[in-house]
């Protein structure tokens, strides 16, 4: 009976660690996509600094920032690692895009 409950604890051990790093990837992923919209509206507006200032606060510790300016057209990009690279397998995109408003820099700024 004692080998038995061990193997038990052993496996509900590991399915919960497995659930915990599964929720910390998803929230990790969430928070890059909402990184990646804000940083877009952003830039779209003509505020860059501000974009990368949103990005380090909602996007996950460590998390990069690139975005591409082409014509009006703005593609930004977010990666990151979940958990501070606690999961090295996982690797974490976010993608999102903007037009550049009527007046701003990123909309005369050439592509």
């Amino acid at each position: 009976m004692t080998v038995e409950a061990a193997l038990g604890l052993a496996g509900l051990t590991v399915v919960t660690v497995l659930l915990i790093a599964g929720l910390t990837a998803l929230t990790s992923q969430l928070r890059c996509t909402d990184a990646a919209r804000e940083a877009a509206r952003l830039l779209a507006r003509g505020q860059p600094h501000e974009a990368a200032a949103a990005v380090h606060q909602i996007a996950p510790p460590g998390a990069n920032l690139t975005f591409e300016h082409v014509g009006d057209t703005i593609t930004v990009k977010v990666t990151a690692l979940p958990a501070g690279g606690l999961l090295p397998a996982v690797h974490l995109n976010a993608t999102a895009y903007a037009v550049a408003e009527p007046g701003t820099e990123a909309a005369n700024a050439p592509g």
